[in-house]
């Protein structure tokens, strides 16, 4: 059998505490490898929680929230036909408005603590993920209930403590957190 690297944690380094993430590159390389080539970059060191909402999820992720108050928070992403890496099959390019396709291939629900694709429909994932609080099964791109489809990435394997913590911060009626929680940076382990 050839021998199997194991998948990446990387460390979210927030103003709340750190937590860390197991990255799913063995089952979910296309969305795993854009992740991974963002943190590399630096593109999520500086950014904001823009949307928290208890009970649901945590979002994060948009280049405008490096001012956690910025309007246009929740609408950006990488930039347009910019490079990221596939783990074990190379470069690929993100289309014209920055996104990679959807990767509905495998079965991994949104439970609690789980790392999934934010998006605005049919192959518009960029940058912006969110981390699931409670098992939001509705949102699998499996389930049919609601058209609602995330592909989950990663899970979080410490610091759930730190992730109920930015769960519970008051919040605005845009869902954004009164007092800013920022990411200081995130890395790979």
């Amino acid at each position: 059998h050839r021998f199997k690297m194991a998948n990446p944690i990387v460390v979210f380094q927030t103003s709340k505490g750190n937590f860390e993430a197991e990255i799913y590159s063995d089952k979910m390389p296309v969305t795993a490898g854009n992740f991974l080539s963002l943190v590399k970059e630096g593109f999520y060191d500086g950014l904001h929680f823009h949307r928290v909402i208890k009970d649901f999820m945590l979002q994060f992720g948009c280049p405008n929230s490096k001012n956690p108050k910025h309007p246009a928070n929740g609408t950006g992403g990488p930039p347009p036909n910019s490079a990221y890496e596939i783990p074990g099959k190379g470069p690929a390019k993100r289309d014209g408005s920055g996104s990679i396709p959807d990767e509905h291939t495998a079965k991994i629900s949104n439970e609690p603590g789980t790392l999934s694709m934010a998006n605005a429909g049919p192959n518009s994932g960029g940058s912006q993920f969110f981390v699931n609080t409670v098992h939001n099964a509705f949102l699998d791109w499996f389930d049919r209930s609601t058209e609602s489809q995330h592909p989950v990435f990663g899970k979080v394997v410490s610091g759930m403590d730190v992730v109920k913590a930015i769960e519970g911060v008051p919040t605005d009626q845009n869902d954004n957190p009164l007092q800013p929680v920022a990411m200081i940076s995130v890395k790979v382990k």
